[in-house]
């Protein structure tokens, strides 16, 4: 006797399972429902998973762990060979993770903590044991004219600073101690670069002997981004006593990163005896006295190293000169304006019809001014040339009155000396 198995209850799920195929005959037979039509059943279909069933099984139990970067995957590329960056460490988040006392917050502090101590010298950017490069370059010494040249030849193998292991080199060029941006030099900046070649010249005008015993060079090799701050790449440094008069000399430094702290700036400023008095900073003036003519010839050629009055770190100064005492206003010249600078040129010569025998009993008084629009212009400095002028001054106007018919040109440090207690705007 033959029992039919009873047909499996119907099934809620989207599977479908066909019924047993030994059954099929006996179940087909006893049951009068069965038609002489009837035909096998259909083969099975694939089996289907609803939407929610198959997120629910993609959900992991477990801790969600960070998306990777893409620069885990794909190498960068430099045009020097750089050390990949460090395995991830998924079985470590794992078990932190799993401890649960401080969610995601804990996780980026200890991550902070190992980045800070042995992924330094990966992710840490201020390494000091970092290579940074190499820096060329050649400073001459012009006595005569008074004239620092700075040649800055080429950088080699300087630090990646952009994302695409590149960076946009510039130098930048202070005399220390003072640094400022009334001594402030820069190159142009090249694009896309670790190797960059400038081989531009730049020149400090009105420096003296004196300065090359005190002052120092600090050539800083930056990275322009014109979306964020220009990042510090590294310096090097040159004292300045070293370098002979006349002297070609050519250096290839190593860059560094040299800590600022205030000693050190305490010691670079009692080492130069004329510091307070530079800060004002220094004009070039041309005497000549033309016999032919009976007039003083006074040349305004230039200004350096000028201090800033105007709240962007600049002035727009211009040069007053007058021949005391007073002849009125033939005795009153002033230059032009130029605009947001610290190291104007201005080229200009004035006349003063005068006697020699009166132009010695004279006083001539030039004083630079920064010009603010519809404001008292501000007073930078100024200085006297006369017979009752001392030092470097009176020896300018000896010289003068001494050697008719030549130009005698002589740099002056500006002083508060002619400082008037108010002026009108011009």
């Amino acid at each position: 006797m033959s029992v039919s198995k009873p047909p499996p209850p119907p099934s809620t799920s989207h599977l479908t399972i066909p019924p047993p195929s030994a059954s099929a005959p006996s179940s087909s037979a006893s049951s009068p429902l069965a038609t002489p039509h009837s035909t096998a059943p259909p083969p099975p279909s694939p089996v289907k998973i609803s939407m929610q069933e198959h997120f629910a099984i993609n959900v992991c139990p477990g801790p969600i762990l960070p998306i990777p970067q893409i620069s885990d995957f794909f190498p960068r590329f430099h045009d020097y060979p750089c050390t990949p960056p460090p395995p991830r460490e998924k079985k470590i988040l794992k078990e932190e993770t799993f401890n649960g006392e401080t969610g995601g917050g804990h996780l980026d502090g200890e991550r902070r903590g190992e980045n800070d101590g042995n992924g330094e010298e990966v992710l840490d950017s201020d390494d000091d044991d970092t290579y940074l490069g190499t820096l060329e370059f050649t400073l001459l010494f012009d006595q005569e004219n008074n004239c620092l040249h700075c040649t800055i030849h080429k950088a080699k193998g300087l630090k990646a600073m952009d994302s695409n292991g590149l960076a946009d080199p510039y130098v930048k060029l202070h005399l220390l101690p003072g640094a400022s941006k009334a001594n402030k030099l820069r190159t142009k900046t090249l694009k896309n670069t670790l190797n960059p070649v400038w081989n531009e010249t730049l020149i400090y005008h009105g420096i003296t002997g004196a300065d090359m015993t005190t002052k120092t060079l600090r050539l800083c090799v930056c990275d322009m981004d014109r979306l964020g701050r220009n990042e510090f790449i590294g310096e090097v440094r040159v004292a300045l006593k070293k370098l002979k008069e006349g002297e070609n000399k050519r250096y290839n430094m190593g860059l560094e990163r040299i800590a600022q702290n205030k000693e050190t700036n305490n010691q670079l400023v009692d080492q130069g005896a004329l510091v307070g008095e530079e800060e004002r900073g220094r004009i070039l003036v041309s005497l000549c006295y033309n016999t032919e003519k009976s007039c003083l010839l006074v040349g305004i050629i230039r200004c350096a190293h000028l201090a800033a009055m105007d709240s962007n770190g600049y002035s727009d100064p211009f040069v007053k000169i007058i021949l005391q005492p007073d002849m009125g206003k033939k005795s009153k010249y002033k230059t032009s304006v130029k605009k947001k600078t610290l190291n104007p040129e201005f080229n200009e010569e004035f006349s003063y019809d005068v006697s020699l025998d009166q132009l010695a009993k004279k006083t001539l008084e030039i004083s630079v001014w920064d010009y603010d629009l519809g404001m008292s212009n501000d007073f930078i400095g100024g200085v006297e040339l006369g017979i009752n002028a001392s030092g470097q001054r009176l020896k300018h106007w000896f010289e003068c009155l001494k050697n008719k018919g030549k130009k005698v040109e002589y740099w002056h440090t500006l002083t508060q000396q002619g400082a008037p207690s108010t002026d009108k705007p011009d």
